[in-house]
């Protein structure tokens, strides 16, 4: 694990980068989640690279969270319900200061805290372990319930996988809060268009989308999933959308393995892990890419 603080502190040194930069930090987690991957020999690096700039722009500019008082009690809450891209939060986490970006090197690892799908076991700025998909709209909906009903303003922002909205779990929870009105809820789909084995429309086709959660009760919006600026205001959007008794969901249409070509549309890097030339011919086209 030694080797990757190494590279760590070899890619940071020198002139500081700004990870409170929306587009900084995209890159930061798509670095660091090639190094956790590569060195643990995990996978979902696909996915991890696709949520990268969702991401970004909720820790950079978006939610109301603070490294210095995790759990304080008006912070916004995130759940990442595709808890296998858990690396990305992790890199979000350490590059704002939740803690040490080092730690990141024992991803993966036996003991480790940062397990492969995101845990709230002792990881200050997590709010729920998730891995089996499907459960993380519920919770969410549970906690904006819990909100609404002691009148806090906090708000919930919930990041699903297209491909875990075959799971019936996530329309029962469309309806719940629908029925309780929540608009101080918000579900992000990362639709990187590709789920586990196979291309989504090929598994089980979820067009037309955002007509169906239209037809469930919510306010819906597409944009670009790796355009930051266009992200920050359909976020604005969502926001606004509070007072209209109306949950909100943005389908933010990414591609899988964003940033490096040759992951980029190939299931292969659901679950392959980045090792030999790969890794190699990754790292280099990140670097191209370094802000």
């Amino acid at each position: 694990m030694g080797g990757y603080e190494a590279k760590v502190h070899g890619i940071f040194q020198g002139e500081p980068i700004n990870a409170h930069d929306p587009r900084t930090l995209a890159w930061l987690i798509r670095r660091n989640g090639l190094e956790m991957a590569h060195l643990s020999r995990g996978s979902h690096i696909g996915s991890v690279f696709s949520v990268a700039e969702i991401i970004a722009v909720l820790y950079a500019s978006v939610l109301n969270v603070n490294p210095a008082d995790p759990k304080k009690p008006d912070r916004d809450r995130l759940i990442l319900s595709k808890g296998h891209a858990g690396s990305a939060v992790y890199a979000a986490l350490a590059e704002t200061g939740f803690f040490p970006v080092e730690e990141l090197s024992t991803h993966y690892g036996n003991g480790s805290r940062l397990s492969g799908h995101v845990s709230h076991k002792g990881v200050p700025g997590t709010e729920i372990s998730t891995g089996s998909l499907g459960h993380g709209l519920a919770i969410g909906a549970g906690m904006a319930l819990g909100a609404k009903m002691d009148r806090e303003l906090w708000r919930t922002v919930v990041v699903l996988g297209d491909g875990e909205c075959d799971e019936g779990a996530v329309w029962e929870a469309a309806l719940q809060a629908h029925q309780f009105r929540l608009d101080r809820l918000v579900a992000v789909v990362d639709y990187n268009h590709m789920q586990s084995l196979d291309f989504t429309e090929k598994t089980l086709a979820l067009e037309p989308f955002e007509s169906k959660w239209r037809d469930f009760g919510w306010n819906a919006c597409s944009c670009d999933g790796h355009d930051t600026e266009a992200l920050l205001e359909t976020f604005a959007w969502a926001w606004q959308n509070a007072g209209t008794g109306k949950p909100s969901v943005i389908l933010a249409h990414t591609v899988k393995g964003k940033g490096v070509s040759f992951m980029e549309n190939d299931i292969l890097w659901h679950y392959r892990t980045p090792q030999g030339a790969e890794y190699e011919a990754a790292l280099k086209e990140l670097e191209a890419q370094k802000p």
